[in-house]
């Protein structure tokens, strides 16, 4: 089985009770949610990671305000027509920024097509990915690890 490991950065950018979030394809035709942010490429430091991924997903410039945590999950994958098996594992750091500058668009030719201020509360309703909630469990918590705990790993600690 082949294995990947893919390391992102991402930013939680909250203001007047509103999150910024983009949007991104899922398959079947549909779109989630994300956080803005994404894969770091190689050599690239993770807080340059963030920053650019922000510019280019939103049209935001920001600044990095604090680390939240560092979120892991693997998946695996079963072997499809043109791949074979494949293990990812998704290492995603978790920022929290504040806008500094630029103005709100959309990605072109990217992997999100559409960039918006969400109300903190319409979230839970929102078609989303995990890290969304995660994410924003780590603003909201700001656990010293900077790690959430699931209730099963609670009684293993």
């Amino acid at each position: 089985m082949r294995q990947k490991l893919r390391v992102a950065a991402y930013a939680v950018c909250v203001r007047d009770g509103q999150i910024l979030l983009a949007r991104s394809p899922a398959p079947g035709g549909k779109h989630e949610w994300v956080l803005p942010g994404g894969g770091m490429e190689h050599g690239e430091d993770p807080y340059d990671t963030v920053r650019r991924e922000v510019a280019e997903e939103t049209g935001y410039r920001i600044e990095v305000t604090g680390l939240l945590g560092v979120d892991s999950a693997r998946h695996v994958f079963r072997h499809t027509r043109l791949r074979r098996p494949t293990d990812q594992h998704g290492v995603r750091i978790v920022y929290e920024a504040r806008i500094t500058g630029g103005e709100l668009r959309n990605e072109v030719d990217g992997s999100t097509d559409l960039a918006a201020w969400q109300d903190l509360a319409a979230v839970p309703g929102l078609d989303r990915i995990r890290l969304v909630d995660t994410a924003l469990r780590l603003w909201r918590e700001r656990p010293a690890s900077g790690r959430l705990l699931l209730p099963r790993q609670m009684n293993m600690e």
